[in-house]
């Protein structure tokens, strides 16, 4: 993904996605523009994850009710709804659902581009977390039944002749599998080793 980040507009009125379009578009953003919530929904599987930017009112499946649709998605579609001044508890209600934010209309360009660079930023954050865990828990998974046994033993605290008793090797045996515990993970200290264990734990 080229620049700050994709964004998928969504609205009926064709001069307000041209004008969201080139707004974007002209800041760096890849836009992609929807003229109503189902047809966005309708690409939805083949689509890459980005920041949804979507009109309130819109006949048919209104942007609340994408919002619901996207329930279970909102770490890959973060949605952002614009509102006019007369749907503003509407707008209150979808943040309560997990809108990540609302503007109102007529929307200033300025509060527009900082919403969407926030949230396109957290969403950025969020896929290199992802990725680095997938590469840490792919690392884990490479070591042998007897390395990850010794790992349980370091993440429990135990000390190597503890580890050793439990398992019925030597303490230098230990040290070895450790050693190369350190090295098909990547990581540079214990307490390096331990953290990248926890938090792939916590992912699960």
């Amino acid at each position: 993904m080229n620049g700050p980040g994709l964004v998928h507009v969504v609205d009926d009125d064709e001069a307000v996605r041209d004008s969201l379009e080139a707004l974007l578009t002209a800041v760096g953003f890849d836009v992609r523009a929807y003229p109503s919530a189902q047809s966005f929904l309708n690409r939805l599987d083949g689509l890459e994850r980005g920041c949804v930017v979507t009109d309130v009112q819109m006949p048919g499946m209104t942007g609340l009710e994408l919002l619901g649709r996207l329930a279970g998605r909102s770490g890959e579609f973060p949605v952002i709804v614009l509102t006019g001044l007369a749907d503003v508890p509407m707008a209150v209600e979808a943040l309560k659902n997990g809108a990540a934010d609302f503007i109102e209309k007529p929307f200033d360009s300025t509060v527009l581009l900082a919403a969407v660079h926030a949230v396109s930023t957290r969403l950025s954050q969020q896929e290199a977390r992802t990725s680095e865990l997938a590469g840490t828990a792919q690392r884990i998974a490479s070591l042998s039944a007897r390395e990850r046994d010794v790992l349980s033993g370091i993440v429990a605290g135990s000390s190597n002749k503890v580890i050793a008793r439990d398992l019925g090797i030597s303490p230098r045996t230990v040290e070895s599998y450790r050693a190369n515990i350190m090295m098909k993970t990547q990581a540079a200290s214990l307490s390096e080793l331990v953290r990248m264990v926890l938090l792939t734990q916590e992912s699960v």
